[in-house]
């Protein structure tokens, strides 16, 4: 990982112990002191100036977008989507973005708090031990939720949230986000409007050269359509998502022919599937079993020169992405929330993949998890889009833009700019049933793009290709992680399972539906750190 863009940082708040101190700063990647004072250290890879400075205040951040002047640590936060630490004298905030798309992890010692955009230097601090309800959730929902990371002494700090050193002691500030303090009602904002809201967003980086991934789906296609219309310098590339169809590059070329935008595919190879898999696992510190399939992509993107535009919370905020019929139809809380979550969760396998004792367990403590996640939110208008962008597209979707091609590369996500978030956000969820809000708003910004074949719509006839994710290599490599499973948490897995790795990679080609082939992902990656952490774990008994 290379710190282009966006900087390593880490340090402290509080009653510092400087020894500890010490060994976080010497754990991660070469870091130069931005901020040293009796109660706060910032540390950071490249040169960190603050956009504020003056008789005994301080305010930085360390997001692409820069405060222009100091603000409430909360302001700062909704308008930029950036992390920072301020400082008045009086008190210490270490604070996120609002939604919390770019990282903050750490760990309380004494009258302290140690903080860091990475894990894995944290980990130098308190003992490894394993955080099972995390471990819960990356499995059945592919992502973890609030506060947890797959370490029970390292937090991560969620988005509108702060750490504060005030009175000589830390503690947690939360604050509701824009989006919550003022419910959105319906606006009736206008699909031409919508699509006026994205041009101003783009004159934010108007004369850079853009690079606007086009996989055949709504999002892309609106954020190329409005690219193309204001002549911007712009680039398209498409990949394989490795969901046995490739109809994204098929309905991409497509795209871009009618747009007249330079397209490019970027391959990919069944034998590096294995090291591509461990590469993102490693560098999104396990937290997902998301993104192998992005890795060739993202690689070439830190070479591009360009800007990358991601259509991040695109469909949650204009399509119901993952909003469900029962979801809207749910006459009570508990109900809306339990329909949210069995749309974000895998359904079940086609056979057993867990004990009875585990699955019981892992359910029970997945649904705690995450009507704590989202408690914020019951009864807001908004309610079941922002379920899924507090969750999962900052937990899980994300980690593509934010750590894969970040930091070596610029990325924008102009879907969750301000302005255009919260108009998107007033636009009710009714009039974005079935996607028919988000088809009149493609009208709008191209009617040619708009007609042409989607992705987001039923795929026929349908193309069968290869996955690099069932292939030979990805079947060796994922029995060897399933194996360390049975050795390590035999209770964890079901019989049937069992007995499907009992003989050998090649049993494992019964597995090519969605979600088994998710579930097996999931199960893999937590092998591999398994694996990887074998000698700093004293124990692994299992809760279930």
């Amino acid at each position: 990982m290379q710190f282009n863009v966006r900087p390593y940082v880490c340090g402290a708040l509080g009653r510092i112990d400087t020894a500890m101190l010490g060994k976080l700063t010497a754990a991660g990647p070469k870091v130069r002191p931005a901020l040293q004072t009796a109660e706060a250290a910032l540390f950071s890879s490249t040169p960190l100036p603050p956009y504020h400075r003056a008789q005994g205040s301080f305010a930085f951040s360390w997001g692409e977008r820069r405060p222009a002047a100091p603000d409430d640590w909360m302001t700062v936060a909704e308008t930029y989507e950036t992390p920072g630490l301020i400082g008045d004298g009086r008190r210490v905030t270490l604070h996120t973005g609002a939604l919390g798309l770019v990282d903050v992890y750490y760990v309380r010692h004494g009258d302290a708090v140690y903080f860091s955009s990475l894990i894995q230097p944290l980990l130098n601090l308190v003992p490894i031990a394993i955080d099972w309800a995390a471990w819960a959730s990356i499995i059945q929902v592919t992502f973890p939720m609030g506060e947890a990371t797959p370490y029970t002494e390292v937090k991560r700090l969620p988005g509108s949230s702060a750490l504060v050193f005030e009175h000589d002691r830390p503690m947690v500030e939360r604050r509701l986000p824009r989006w919550l303090r003022t419910e959105p009602y319906e606006a009736w904002i206008s699909p031409r409007e919508i699509v006026e809201l994205l041009h101003e967003v783009y004159a934010g980086y108007e004369g850079r050269p853009l690079l606007v991934p086009v996989s055949g789906g709504y999002d892309s296609r609106l954020l190329a359509s409005v690219a193309k219309a204001r002549g911007a310098d712009v680039e398209s590339w498409t990949t394989s998502p490795d969901d046995g169809t490739d109809t994204d590059i098929a309905f991409a070329r497509s795209i871009t022919r009618e747009l007249g935008i330079p397209h490019r595919v970027i391959t990919q190879d069944a034998a590096d599937y294995p090291a591509d898999t461990v590469d993102v696992a490693r560098r999104l510190e396990y937290l997902t079993p998301h993104h192998a399939w992005y890795a060739p992509f993202a690689k070439e993107v830190h070479r591009s020169g360009r800007i990358l535009i991601d259509g991040l919370a695109g469909g949650p905020l204009l399509k119901n992405f993952m909003v469900s019929g029962a979801a809207l139809e749910a006459r009570t809380q508990a109900e809306r929330s339990a329909a949210v979550l069995r749309s974000l969760s895998l359904g079940a396998p086609s056979q057993p993949f867990l004990s009875k004792s585990a699955a019981e367990w892992m359910e029970e403590t997945v649904r705690e998890q995450f009507v704590a996640a989202t408690s914020m939110l019951h009864g807001h208008r908004a309610e079941l889009p922002l379920s899924v962008l507090h969750t999962r597209t900052v937990r899980g979707i994300a980690r593509s833009a934010v750590n894969l091609v970040g930091p070596e590369a610029s990325f924008a996500a102009p879907f969750i700019h301000p302005r255009f978030f919260d108009a998107a956000l007033s636009v009710g969820v009714a009039r974005k049933d079935k996607g028919r809000f988000y088809r009149e708003v493609l009208h709008a910004a191209n009617p040619r793009v708009a007609a042409l074949p989607s992705t987001n719509v039923v795929k026929q006839p349908l193309r069968r290709v290869p996955l690099r994710s069932t292939a030979a290599p990805a079947r060796n490599y994922s029995h060897g992680m399933l194996e360390t499973l049975v050795n390590r948490v035999p209770g964890l897995l079901s019989d049937e399972l069992h007995e499907v790795i009992a003989g050998g990679p090649d049993a494992l080609t019964r597995f090519n539906g969605w979600n088994d082939r998710f579930w097996v992902r999931g199960l893999v990656l937590f092998g591999l750190w398994l694996s990887d952490f074998e000698n700093d774990l004293s124990d692994v008994a299992p809760p279930f």
